[in-house]
């Protein structure tokens, strides 16, 4: 047998995603394939900076020529095999929807289940599948049962949307909100884990942590602060929107009960798509966001009573993570940090230039803030896309100020290179 045909069917006992893809039958697809071959022997490091596989990667997506997407923060695009499945499944379902949905479709998240909680390291009974972070956070945090009294520890760093979940639980149900505040970056966990340790008293119930703050970058140090936590009793509730195939860990790696993620981030995993982890022996003290039969069951599924949604998106998560299988976790994280260092090695050496993320491996990776002395960070990103059509975003959030850029697998040496272009002829 051909040897790419070879590698086609072996990445097709993934599941059978790539069976409904044109592109991974075309002469590009083809190429692909065989770029994968070629570097299934690779050294970490050689693979890293092997432009011509990336290049490959990058032909895998159908992002603009024209705009330099620096904002993979926000969301990230879906590799043409997964636009491909989407409409696939859409165009199925509207064949006769409720059957193709409720009878057909539907039968497939148990599949998609497995696949998703071996990518994470958990039981399929411990997974649910939902639409995004914020929802599987909002699950967490609405079901909870705490009392007027109880304390969460949290940060002025995390997402907007679980400060405010948090926020109307201590409105509507008088719990205490305990705020710690960080100067990003930060390299060392045991600064981090004592501030946290410090705000812990007889009466936390919760530690809220974020896996990597959206805003900079900064990776914290989650298995020690859930460890203190645990030793006092204290429930860990983890936000991985950012780091879940960004990263390369499994959930025991971070040792929390509760945990969700956006699947459409760095899964790249079709727009709307999410899963929530909740440690076994927590499901059935947690109540469901949207009402199920038994409020207090002990079935995963309770948390996954939607209604009516798109079973094409659903359903497309499977191929990619058939995709994330293909590049595989250690190469795209070792990518991904080298692309961040990559421009900001060169960009700190200018002056008034710095940066606002760690480029250590421990504390950083994709994500990283751009600080130009004295310059509004909105006005930078806007200067940035005008002049060099770069997209990033201006981050102004409590304490941390700067441009937030972030590129992905299909960013190449040569589009962070205009953006080192641009930061040094920037009108300082």
């Amino acid at each position: 047998m051909n040897p790419r045909r070879q590698f086609l069917r072996k990445m097709t006992e993934f599941g059978t995603a790539f069976a409904v893809s044109p592109f991974l039958q075309s002469s590009q697809g083809d190429k692909l394939l065989a770029a994968f071959e070629r570097t299934q022997a690779q050294r970490l490091a050689e693979a890293t900076t092997d432009e011509d596989f990336w290049n490959q990667i990058q032909q895998a997506y159908t992002v603009s020529a024209n705009v330099i997407n620096l904002n993979n923060g926000g969301v990230c695009p879906q590799p043409k095999v997964v636009q491909e499945a989407v409409e696939h499944y859409n165009r199925l379902s509207n064949q006769a929807p409720s059957y193709y949905m409720w009878r057909i479709l539907d039968a497939g998240r148990e599949p998609l289940r497995r696949k998703l909680a071996d990518l994470l390291g958990a039981s399929p009974d411990e997974i649910a599948i939902n639409r995004n972070s914020s929802e599987g956070l909002e699950t967490i945090i609405f079901g909870l049962r705490l009392r007027a009294g109880d304390e969460v520890v949290l940060t002025k760093q995390d997402y907007p949307n679980m400060i405010n979940a948090y926020k109307q639980r201590e409105h509507r149900d008088g719990i205490k909100l305990k705020w710690l505040s960080f100067d990003l970056p930060l390299e060392n966990d045991d600064e981090i884990v004592q501030t946290f340790v410090n705000a812990f008293t007889e009466k936390t119930k919760v530690v809220h942590i974020t896996h990597m703050i959206n805003w900079n970058g900064q990776i914290m140090p989650v298995k020690k602060i859930a460890d203190a936590a645990h030793e006092r009793g204290i429930e860990v509730v983890v936000d991985s929107a950012h780091t879940f195939a960004h990263l390369n860990y499994s959930i025991e790696d971070l040792g929390c009960d509760y945990w969700a993620t956006s699947l459409h981030k760095w899964l790249c995993a079709p727009f709307g798509s999410g899963m929530l982890y909740v440690k076994k022996e927590k499901i059935a003290n947690l109540y469901p966001l949207f009402a199920a039969p038994d409020p207090e069951s002990d079935d995963i599924r309770k948390f996954e009573n939607l209604g009516t949604r798109s079973f094409a998106i659903e359903q497309a998560i499977g191929h990619a993570v058939n995709f994330f299988h293909m590049i595989g976790a250690e190469r795209k994280e070792a990518r991904l940090h080298y692309l961040k260092n990559y421009w900001a090695e060169k960009a700190q050496e200018f002056p008034g230039v710095s940066i606002g993320t760690s480029l250590h491996r421990d504390y950083g990776c994709a994500i990283g803030l751009l600080q130009i002395e004295g310059h509004d960070p909105v006005d930078v990103s806007s200067w940035l896309f005008r002049n060099y059509k770069l997209h990033t975003v201006g981050i102004k959030w409590d304490n941390i100020n700067g441009v937030r850029i972030t590129p992905n697998v299909y960013t190449t040496p040569r589009d962070l290179d205009v953006l080192v272009d641009a930061i040094r002829e920037y009108p300082v």
